[in-house]
């Protein structure tokens, strides 16, 4: 995520950090650098001048002026100005005090709307909330089918009228079968059109006319840049939405459409779908976005998904296994599968401060974890629960049947055998604690913003 932004930004900041004194020349200079990586980033022309002015005139203030760390001052103005730029706060999904409470999700053709209709269902469920969806993308071929096919993988019902071609009807009739059915929302997938035009700008009006929306998201791939801004300024001028979801944000690297569309639109943006997998769905908090793109990572976001990934029950038979020298293969496969369960590597990564330059250049292997697990399942049940097994000819059969070399097997057993020595480190309860110190109380998770 942002990858080709983070780094650029974290060369010119270094470079800030390293003035000793803060003048009008320097600043200029810095500005300059960073004028243009938000211009490669394809970020909004009049949003990227005010972003400058606004952080030139704070620099050169007195307070910075006369500072002791003048350099340090001018990044945190920087990170001020990148937060307030994406919106200062998190913004919650607002319901309504009718049952079902209505979300609309609107945007073009192939920004992902079907797909996030069922993420946004799936993360509501998780929240306490009893979601259905509405199938009113009634021109796409197998729209219907698709989104059938999701709310079944996330165990959501889906409301569709095959042969009704009206998709407020459909969304009338979605909300009856809600309330009879004690749901109390109704996630509504409208269609869209490669481009915008006037029949699908009416029915997405009457839709909201006829269903009068709690919230409407619009919905858009990040990876369009500008394109992506232009296409919510027209669609807001015509439907005045409530909020944005940026979809494909995993596999931005320029970050023009997540800097741009808040100060465009004016309208929070409430979701980003960082991967393929049904939750694989982020909240969007200004603060740790900010941090992410200047390579300061994004630390309360890791241990969040820490939290809901890794079970303290697990933690405490492991402990006990390690105690007695009884962690084996099939619990290195566990920690594995746990770890799978946060999400993609690349995302993880730009959560770890000063991971992205240290990465810099270097190809992330979002396959890795399948090919660990192709050579652990490639050992028999004494290979795994007994490691010190392992000799040559069984290492060369093991890499045979994973598809794998020598090489690579090799250097699992070494992963394995370190991973080993540093989680017995954490005997005596230390493996308990650490997983417990994981539920951080609110003091705490604030004082771990990066600013």
């Amino acid at each position: 995520m942002f990858e080709d932004l983070t780094n650029k930004f974290e060369s010119v900041l270094k470079k800030i950090r390293g003035q000793g004194k803060i003048t009008e020349k320097n600043i200029e200079e810095s500005l300059r650098e960073v004028r243009r990586i938000l211009f490669d980033a394809d970020v909004n022309y009049k949003v990227v001048s005010k972003f400058i002015n606004d952080v030139k005139v704070k620099s050169l203030g007195q307070n910075v002026l006369n500072s002791i760390t003048p350099g340090h001052l001018v990044v945190k103005i920087i990170n001020d100005e990148l937060i307030s730029l994406m919106g200062s706060e998190k913004s919650d999904v607002k319901f309504s005090n009718s049952i079902p409470s209505v979300i609309m999700l609107v945007g073009l053709q192939g920004s992902g709307k079907t797909t996030l209709s069922a993420k946004i269902a799936g993360f509501l469920k998780s929240k306490g909330r009893s979601p259905v969806l509405a199938a009113c993308d009634i021109y796409r071929p197998a729209a219907i089918e698709q989104l059938k096919v999701l709310g079944k993988e996330i165990n959501i019902p889906v409301f569709s009228a095959e042969n009704e071609k009206n998709a407020v009807k459909i969304a009338e009739q979605a909300a009856d079968y809600a309330r009879k059915n004690a749901k109390d929302t109704l996630i509504i997938d409208t269609a869209g059109r490669l481009a915008i035009d006037e029949v699908m700008m009416n029915e997405v009006s009457a839709l909201k006319k006829a269903m009068n929306p709690a919230e409407i998201i619009f919905v858009v791939d990040s990876m369009t840049g500008q394109d992506a801004v232009n296409t919510a300024k027209t669609f807001h001028d015509k439907l005045d939405f409530d909020s944005i979801a940026l979809t494909k944000l995993d596999g931005d690297t320029k970050g023009g459409a997540a800097l741009s569309i808040r100060a465009v639109v004016d309208k929070p943006i409430k979701f980003v779908s960082v991967g393929e997998k049904l939750d694989a769905l982020e909240q969007f908090f200004p603060d740790r976005m900010a941090s992410r793109i200047l390579g300061m990572g994004d630390i309360v976001s890791l241990v969040e998904k820490a939290q809901e990934n890794f079970d303290l029950s697990e933690s405490e038979k492991l402990e006990e296994k390690l105690r007695k020298n009884k962690f084996d293969f099939n619990d290195f496969l566990d920690q594995l599968k746990q770890v799978k369960k946060m999400g993609s590597i690349s995302n993880l990564v730009s959560m770890i401060p000063g991971a992205s330059s240290a990465l810099k250049d270097k190809e992330i292997d979002e396959k890795v974890f399948t090919k660990l697990e192709a050579i652990i399942l490639s050992m028999t049940p004494l290979e795994r629960e007994t490691p010190n097994v392992l000799n040559g000819m069984r290492r060369r059969r093991i890499a045979n049947g994973s598809g794998t070399s020598i090489q690579e097997v090799n250097k699992l057993i070494k992963q394995f055998d370190d991973m080993k020595k540093m989680m017995r480190s954490f005997s005596h309860g230390k493996l308990r604690n650490l997983m417990k110190g994981l539920n951080l109380p609110p003091g705490m998770a604030k004082g771990l913003k990066l600013n």
